[in-house]
């Protein structure tokens, strides 16, 4: 990995939303498809938002939309206030989205309070360790940052819960933010998963640390990568075994399966090392971005830079909380 040395702060936060909705489109064609599909459609490498499966060119799945409510929740409530983004989410699950998760929809569209929702779903089920409060984490990984790793990381628990009732997730969520504030501030995010995985919950920190390892490769994956193990994992060693944005990238959806989240889960990585200046214009030129349950919504590759600036600017500072409207749930 070899990080952009001339991007700036405001550079990385704009890489790291963009080029997590760019994965999410490139990918999006790809999903459930075998190992070696990106490879198979692109032989050199170069790959294009070709659409596909249900999905325009540059179309970006429920993965950006997701990220998008959750951006502009924090922006316009000042903060963390997870009844409203909790009924965001549902506004946008009743709004018939292409795509959206099993996990996600049960618990949007069961009726529950924002409280319990996740929770009761985990109860019955027994499972709730999806990656899906992964692929929705580039947005709210720029706000939080300046804050520091103990509020980041809490913050970000708070808002996995509200969908995913397993603590698994919650901890790999954690994990990605502290991540990407690392890039952002210019480090280095792989060196700096020994000190990550010191604040994951005891319970859970074997595991994320065996996932999270030098040696780990998607091929030791013990499920699928719809689940958040596999899915962080592979977006790390995507990131660890190439040398620009564009290559991560490729590496991540030519693993197959669940291609468009595992890609914007490494766009959002990825795109904090680099920098915007990285993600090339035949990614962002016909990235959109539509909002199910938002009447005619769609945001471009300039609505998405705009909402990154505005999310580094107005993210709460190293002595500020989550934000005065956060609620009541402990994560």
């Amino acid at each position: 990995m070899t990080q952009r040395a001339s991007a700036d702060r405001g550079d990385r936060g704009a890489g790291a939303v963009v080029g997590s909705a760019a994965g999410d489109a490139l990918g999006a064609p790809f999903e459930f498809g075998p190992a070696g599909v990106f490879t198979a459609r692109f032989p050199d490498g170069v790959g294009t938002l070709c659409g596909g499966g249900g999905w325009d060119p540059g179309e970006a799945t429920d993965d950006t939309q997701m990220a998008v409510l959750v951006a502009e929740s924090l922006l316009e409530r000042d903060g963390l206030d997870l009844p409203d983004l909790f009924d965001r989410f549902r506004r946008w699950a009743a709004g018939d989205p292409k795509d959206i998760g099993l996990q996600t929809e049960d618990v949007l569209t069961g009726g529950a309070p924002w409280d319990l929702a996740a929770a009761l779903h985990f109860q019955v089920n027994g499972r709730a360790a999806g990656n899906g409060s992964l692929m929705r984490a580039s947005t709210s990984a720029v706000y939080f940052a300046r804050a520091g790793r103990t509020r980041t990381m809490e913050a970000v628990r708070r808002i996995a819960a509200l969908t995913h009732g397993d603590r698994a997730a919650w901890e790999g969520t954690a994990v990605l933010h502290e991540l990407i504030r690392v890039a952002l501030a210019g480090g280095d995010p792989l060196a700096a998963v020994p000190e990550t995985l010191a604040e994951v919950h005891a319970a859970h920190r074997d595991r994320w640390a065996a996932v999270l390892a030098p040696g780990w490769h998607p091929g030791l994956a013990t499920e699928f990568n719809g689940a958040v193990w596999p899915c962080l994992g592979t977006a790390l060693w995507a990131l660890r075994t190439t040398d620009c944005f564009e290559r991560a990238l490729a590496a991540a959806v030519d693993v197959g399966g669940d291609t468009d989240t595992v890609a914007a889960v490494t766009g959002g990585l990825a795109g904090a090392v680099y920098g915007i200046a990285e993600v090339p214009a035949r990614w962002t030129e016909p990235l959109h971005v539509p909002l199910p349950g938002y009447t005619d919504r769609c945001l471009d590759a300039a609505d998405l830079l705009a909402l990154a600036a505005r999310l580094d600017a107005e993210g709460p500072g190293p002595h500020e909380g989550p934000g005065p409207n956060e609620g009541s749930r402990t994560a």
